[in-house]
């Protein structure tokens, strides 16, 4: 599934989206230049990590399952 999230600017942005998913047991690969997060995880849990997203800070304007 893909993230498309607004508000990353830099490694530590990415960095800081990164754990948040991982904390929440996804497996995440973010793509800065793209501003998105591709996630390895059940899309039922689409917006339990868009939440996780949205608390450490960022927007998650759209997702893609």
């Amino acid at each position: 599934m893909k993230l498309n999230i607004e508000g990353m600017m830099c490694m530590r942005c990415a960095a800081r989206v990164q754990k948040a998913l991982e904390a929440e047991g996804a497996k995440a690969t973010i793509d800065l230049d793209g501003k998105c997060a591709l996630v390895e995880a059940d899309a039922a849990d689409a917006e339990k990590l868009a939440a996780a997203v949205e608390k450490a800070g960022y927007k998650v304007v759209s997702i893609e399952k």
